[in-house]
């Protein structure tokens, strides 16, 4: 996910972009993604091959935390896990800037509790991109306990600046998104497993009608990049006695 943000904050952000990763393997493999995501977008006469190039020079890859001296603006992606973003935030805290805002992708881990592990709460918020992210115009921005007005404000001009829908919420368990989304992830399962309907019955339900879109489907059927979740699920037969 952190490449699509490094992608729309490069276009149509316009922003020069450090991506940085624990490893070199990493970071060129999410440029790559970017590259060939540009790649459609010259083949759909959408960019030239010069605004490609001229793109891609905007983002810089870093396999050192240190180099966020150097930033205006950070979001963090890294994987769900609370103690490896604690960590984070804390070098990101040391590294960078005093009036640098440090934002979270977090889907669910509280921004409150990310926050107080830097000496800058005011400054700490939640901006949780949907995936894929170039596709994708949602993003919940998250105020924490401490966020101040005006880190909200930079993070809601940065965020239409990406080309990206930004709804504020606050710090509650799921946030808004996953708070609904998952239990309509459960219910579909449930649906299943009380034979409510197949599961291609329940994908086809689940899945946008043409020319009806519907938000709610579109995110669902869009989460973890795959259309047919319930086909693949196998659920055991209920017991006859």
């Amino acid at each position: 996910m952190g490449n699509g943000i490094a992608q729309v904050a490069a276009y149509p952000g316009g922003i020069n972009v450090i991506m940085n990763d624990i490893a070199e393997q990493f970071v060129d493999k999410g440029f790559d993604t970017i590259s060939k995501n540009l790649d459609r977008l010259v083949a759909k006469e959408k960019l030239t091959a010069a605004q490609k190039a001229e793109i891609l020079g905007r983002i810089k890859k870093s396999t050192n935390l240190e180099d966020m001296k150097g930033a205006d603006f950070v979001v963090e992606a890294a994987v769900e896990r609370e103690d490896l973003k604690l960590n984070i935030f804390r070098k990101l805290d040391e590294f960078c800037k005093p009036d640098v805002v440090l934002a979270t992708n977090t889907s669910s881990i509280p921004i409150t509790r990310i926050a107080g592990a830097t000496k800058r709460p005011d400054k700490v918020i939640g901006m949780h991109f949907m995936n894929p992210v170039p596709v994708m115009r949602l993003v919940e921005i998250i105020r924490g306990l401490a966020t101040s007005q005006e880190t909200f404000n930079l993070t809601e001009s940065l965020t239409k600046q990406f080309g990206k829908v930004p709804v504020e919420c606050n710090d509650f368990p799921g946030f808004i998104s996953n708070r609904v989304l998952l239990p309509m992830i459960n219910e579909a399962v449930y649906a299943l497993f009380e034979g409510v309907g197949t599961p291609k019955a329940i994908d086809d339900i689940m899945v946008p009608c043409p020319g009806r879109p519907d938000r709610s489907r579109y995110m669902l059927c869009h989460h973890g990049r795959s259309p047919q979740r319930i086909r693949r699920l196998q659920v055991p037969a209920l017991p006859t006695s």
